[in-house]
């Protein structure tokens, strides 16, 4: 992890409230994996104290370039989305724990996403693709307005959209087009709300996978208790979401 003030050479809404930013800094030539996270210290004065962690969805080390998508949701991500190119940023990072796919074997996955869940599920299909890893896309959201990047998962494997209201792709939820496709694979890579979580390990018990904790943290670095999550096998009864995931083993955790 570095410390490093990253410069916004771009930005743009890619949906309903939904913001793509990309920073330009010697992080980027940092090994960094799917799952990991940027710690963002967002405006000025004591308003925001708390960093605000932002998963990453994309790295071009040749362009020295990290992409972030966030939802503007409270306070911190909507005073985060009126910094403008040109600006700088105060970023921590790589932070965390990510999908380990230096250590993967497989043919065949299976990514999951819901909402902002599904941005750093992006730059893993793009890791995957790259391993020669056949991907499949089932991407989750509220509505057509709040669909993206849709077009970019396409041109990585095969693609499934879902939405609360039928109003893009089919009317329900990430499980009901698991279950309805039957979808091949050998291990699966889910990351969104807890709700979505607890039922795709659920609906894929007997599969191998892994899972992407979204977390409000404290600290960011493991030295606070802001962000744990029930783990009986290890030897606190308890992992910290900042610090040992937000990736985890689907079976290692207790999502409550």
């Amino acid at each position: 992890m570095i410390h490093e003030q990253l410069k916004i050479i771009s930005k743009q809404l890619i949906a309903k409230d939904t913001v793509e930013m990309t920073f330009r800094g010697r992080m980027a030539q940092e090994k960094i994996l799917p799952g990991q996270f940027l710690h963002l210290l967002v405006g000025e004065g004591t308003n925001h104290m708390l960093r605000r962690p932002i998963s990453i969805a994309g790295v071009d080390r040749q362009a020295s370039t990290i992409t972030i998508i966030f939802k503007l949701l409270g306070e911190g991500t909507n005073t985060l989305a009126k910094a403008a190119p040109g600006d700088q940023l105060d970023a921590l990072g790589p932070c965390g724990q990510g999908y380990p796919v230096d250590d993967l074997q497989l043919e065949k996955a299976l990514l999951v996403g819901g909402g902002i869940g599904v941005p750093p599920l992006y730059y893993l299909a793009q890791c995957l693709k790259r391993k020669g890893v056949h991907v499949t896309m089932v991407a989750g959201f509220q509505n057509k307005a709040q669909v993206f990047y849709e077009n970019q998962f396409r041109l990585l494997g095969n693609y499934y959209l879902a939405t609360d209201d039928g109003s893009a792709g089919e009317k329900g939820f990430v499980t009901d087009i698991i279950n309805a496709e039957k979808l091949d694979f050998d291990q699966y890579f889910t990351c969104g709300p807890t709700g979505m979580l607890k039922a795709v390990s659920t609906q894929l018990s007997n599969q191998e996978g892994f899972i992407s904790i979204e977390q409000r943290m404290g600290c960011g670095i493991g030295a606070c208790f802001a962000c744990v999550v029930p783990a009986p096998d290890s030897a606190n009864g308890y992992k910290k979401i900042c610090k040992d995931g937000p990736v985890f083993r689907a079976k290692e955790v207790v999502l409550t």
